[in-house]
């Protein structure tokens, strides 16, 4: 199986070699056997002392060994290595017989992706100031392709000879311009300097000038001379040379990261995430800042995956960040980067942050909660202003994005406790998504434990698998501390538990159907017991709080909104004794 994937692989290895990314690949021992010329520089090894090694002596955190044993591709994941923001795709290898061989993966530097984003507005503005040079001459200037057909015709010479644009672009220079020699230069590739050319019975000085590239004749440019001005030969190569640059700098870009989640994506029957991806979209077709609040696990980064790709702002960048993460000495050059010199260690060249990086698309903040005082008044300034500051530099940067934050905690409650700025909460609880915990919506249980199933199997090439009916009673029941995140992991491995192709209570996690189990009886309905558990603690915590709601929710370790909701739903009628 090894030989089969090496030799197939040797076939397209010179194509490997001329792409600007480290692509590494490995077989089903884990062995590489891809380490394209880009490796060598980016992890400054050579090739022949990489090669049949284990790729965990190379990167002991590729992950490629996990997407082998799991079969599971994992797809634009941002890690370190060497002190680099590393953007990279790891995807499965297979032969013909669709059978996995190994996996490949490609690393992107962050840094080169932002330089490149910065070049393609120098090349854009470039490009912008050569046309405006070309179009404000007195001389006529004429571009042709290798063909002879026309690409650029300037004002000077549609003005002489009273032509429109679409009259001349696309047709072939012999049909345009009468003694033309353009088509003559072109077979010969030599340069003509001051002919006479007659052009509506006007007697024009011309020169003609072919373009090569690697040797080869693509184009050339012509020049008639109205009146003595100054050679413009420098000026159309350094203007071809842009728009090829243009076209190279615009394919990279496209690998810039975007959003993988619509709202298509998020399954529900429960009447208040419904509301809630009603009020995403919302936000979506607006530019305010969203705050995101839930439990861990309830779909926080899911809704914000999906705010941004329903967004005008969906082709820019989707830049996603985890606040308790990073530690705090190196959350501001994260954020805001920072320039050549700023401190001990800094990249000699400077570095963008995370802004800068999202600037034309979004941001996502997780867990904002957490981040420092100190950090909060930064950030503050930021969300005010528009703008950012490097560290150690002072060049200011005008941002157009849109903030997303999450948090699992009580912001609130941080403020009250002088962990959190007020000013900063109130910035970014312009638009509130509350998404209440799996618990709290359990007619959503079944249709995600379903949906995920069918993923699963499709995933894993299984035959169809459904849930014994008790099985879903038995998960419905359950409290669900970890939420979908749980669920998910609940039905993977009640999957590979499986004996048949129906899931039964006793393929589920010990801690799921103990659970279900105790409160399971044939005589009732397991929602009827949960209601009336539920029903029953409701009553007597607000009896215990002489009716304060916001008292009970904390009592119970619930939202405000899930009580208010429960007492709706359960019809429950208290009244405090006066």
């Amino acid at each position: 199986m090894t030989e089969y994937l090496i030799e197939n692989l040797k076939l397209v290895s010179p194509i490997l070699d001329s792409i600007h990314n480290a692509i590494i690949a490995i077989d089903q021992n884990e062995r590489i056997i891809i380490f394209n010329d880009y490796c060598e520089k980016f992890f400054g090894i050579k090739r022949e002392e990489i090669l049949n090694k284990n790729i965990r002596e190379l990167i002991p955190d590729s992950k490629l060994p996990q997407v082998l044993s799991s079969k599971k591709e994992l797809i634009g994941e941002e890690f370190k290595i060497k002190d680099k923001v590393i953007f990279t795709n790891r995807t499965l290898l297979k032969n013909k017989n669709d059978e996995v061989v190994g996996v490949i993966a490609l690393f992107s530097d962050v840094e080169e992706i932002q330089k490149v984003r910065e070049n393609l507005k120098e090349v854009e503005e470039n490009l912008e100031v050569l046309e405006t040079v070309l179009d404000s001459g007195y001389e006529g200037i004429i571009i042709i392709d290798e063909n002879g057909f026309i690409t650029k015709f300037n004002k000077a010479y549609q003005e002489f000879l009273n032509l429109e644009p679409k009259e001349v672009l696309g047709k072939h220079v012999t049909d345009v311009i009468e003694n033309t020699r353009m088509h003559i230069v072109l077979r010969t590739g030599k340069t003509e300097k001051g002919h006479v050319q007659s052009i509506q019975g006007h007697d024009m000085i011309a020169t003609r000038i072919p373009i090569k590239k690697d040797g080869k004749i693509i184009g050339a440019i012509g020049k008639v001379l109205f009146q003595d001005v100054k050679e413009l030969e420098s000026l159309a190569k350094r203007m071809s040379q842009t728009k090829e640059h243009l076209n190279y700098y615009k394919s990279e870009i496209k690998k810039l990261q975007e959003a993988k989640y619509s709202f298509d994506n998020i399954i529900t029957k429960n009447p208040q995430i419904k509301q809630l991806k009603k009020i995403g979209l919302q936000a979506a077709n607006s530019f305010s800042t969203v705050l995101i609040i839930g439990e861990s696990g309830t779909g926080k980064e899911l809704f914000a995956h999906a705010i941004h790709k329903a967004s005008s702002r969906k082709f820019g960048a989707f830049i996603r960040i985890n606040c308790s993460a990073i530690p705090k000495n190196l959350l501001e050059s994260e954020l805001f980067g920072y320039e050549k010199g700023a401190f001990t260690g800094a990249n000699d060249s400077g570095k963008p942050g995370k802004f800068e990086m999202a600037n034309g698309g979004s941001i996502f903040l997780d867990e904002i909660g957490t981040m420092p005082l100190e950090m909060q008044a930064k950030m503050l300034r930021v969300i005010q202003e528009k703008e950012v500051v490097r560290v150690g530099g002072n060049r200011t940067i005008d941002l157009d994005l849109r903030i997303i934050a999450a948090t699992n905690e009580n912001l609130l409650k941080l403020v009250e406790k002088n962990k959190f700025r007020e000013d900063l909460y109130y910035r970014l609880n312009v638009i509130n998504i509350d998404i209440p915990p799996l618990r709290d919506r359990r007619e959503d249980i079944p249709v995600l434990a379903k949906h995920l199933l069918d993923d699963f199997t499709s995933e894993m090439k299984l035959p169809e698998m459904t849930f014994h009916q008790k099985t879903l009673e038995i998960m419905k029941g359950y409290n669900w501390p970890g939420n979908v995140r749980e669920l998910r992991n609940c039905v993977e491995r009640s999957i590979h538990l499986s004996p048949t192709h129906e899931i039964k209570p006793s393929s589920l996690p010990e801690t799921v159907n103990s659970i279900g189990e105790k409160v399971f009886d044939d005589t009732y309905a397991l929602e009827e017991v949960v209601s009336k558990a539920e029903y029953n603690a409701i009553l007597e915590v607000l009896k215990k709080t002489k009716g304060n709601k916001t008292e009970a929710a904390e009592i119970l370790g619930i939202h405000r909104t899930s009580l208010y909701y429960k007492i709706k739903k359960y019809d429950i009628k208290f009244e405090p004794s006066s």
